[in-house]
């Protein structure tokens, strides 16, 4: 693609460093550690200073097929996102519907949800992820169908990759507004064939993979700073048609403009599969 989507001139900005990939032909690696402990890569990084702009003034403008990523206010009923039966009553079918309306696929399915928290001690006590500060995607054109056969009976997966599918992330700040670590957001347009390298996940019992991205300097980079709980960002992470945006670039980042005393990061991201008749 690596084309801009839309007017940067007037956005406000901010210059933060985000973690590339070096694409010297090894396939990168991540081990997945036990929740509540840090991943461990083995990977030669490359560390780039990049403009990342304040997108909030063009959220008109966005579109998943067209950027791989939307940013709606969308109020939850959840009151807390620890307890993982508000999450499974509550919050999922709201997210089914917000996935559903976003995309107007004919079935949405939730099967996935992180909890990530920037402070070690909360991270530690209740056994959640911590925010990736790498440049990633989440599937891939081997991972993304693999899931599909893993989530539904063999029957009705293969029927399911004979049509369109996406995978769509919904992205909520859980604790009041986003002071430290936001998302950064690689628009789609911008990102070039090569850019996206193929890495493994090594869990205990399987291997999955995903995409690093190595450093382009056309990538657009936008955010939503100061994200408050009634807000969201749809995030495309893989989709089956190659006519329109597959996927994007993102990664956690350390806002310069955050201040000292910022609270630390709490988000959830939900992971579902938006099917197509």
């Amino acid at each position: 693609m690596t084309q801009r989507s839309y007017d940067t001139h007037d956005l406000p900005f901010v210059e933060a460093s985000v973690n590339y990939v070096v694409d010297n032909g090894v396939k990168p690696v991540t081990y997945i550690s036990p929740y509540g402990e840090s991943n461990r890569r083995d990977e030669t990084p490359d560390h780039r200073t990049v403009p990342i702009y304040n997108a909030r003034a063009v959220t008109n403008q966005l579109t998943l097929d067209g950027n791989g990523f939307e940013f709606h206010k969308n109020p939850t009923a959840v009151t807390d996102f620890m307890d993982i039966d508000e999450i499974e009553t509550i919050y999922n079918p709201e997210v089914e519907k917000i996935v559903a309306s976003a995309t107007r696929a004919s079935r949405v399915l939730v099967f996935d949800h992180t909890l990530r928290v920037e402070d070690e001690k909360t991270r530690k006590t209740k056994k959640l992820r911590e925010p990736v500060r790498v440049v990633h995607n989440d599937y891939t054109d081997t991972s993304g169908p693999q899931r599909i056969r893993d989530l539904l009976p063999p029957d009705e997966a293969e029927v399911a990759l004979t049509k369109r599918y996406v995978y769509v992330n919904v992205w909520r700040s859980i604790n009041g507004a986003v002071e430290e670590a936001p998302l950064g957001i690689c628009d789609a347009k911008s990102i070039a064939e090569g850019d996206m390298i193929l890495m493994d996940l090594k869990y205990g019992d399987r291997v999955g993979e995903i995409h690093r991205t190595r450093y382009n300097p056309n990538h657009q980079w936008v955010y939503f700073p100061r994200m408050v709980p009634d807000e969201i960002i749809l995030l495309k992470c893989y989709d089956s048609r190659t006519d329109v945006a597959r996927w994007t670039a993102h990664t956690a980042f350390d806002d310069p403009t955050s201040p000292a005393d910022a609270a630390p990061r709490q988000s959830i991201e939900t992971r579902t599969i938006a099917f197509y008749e």
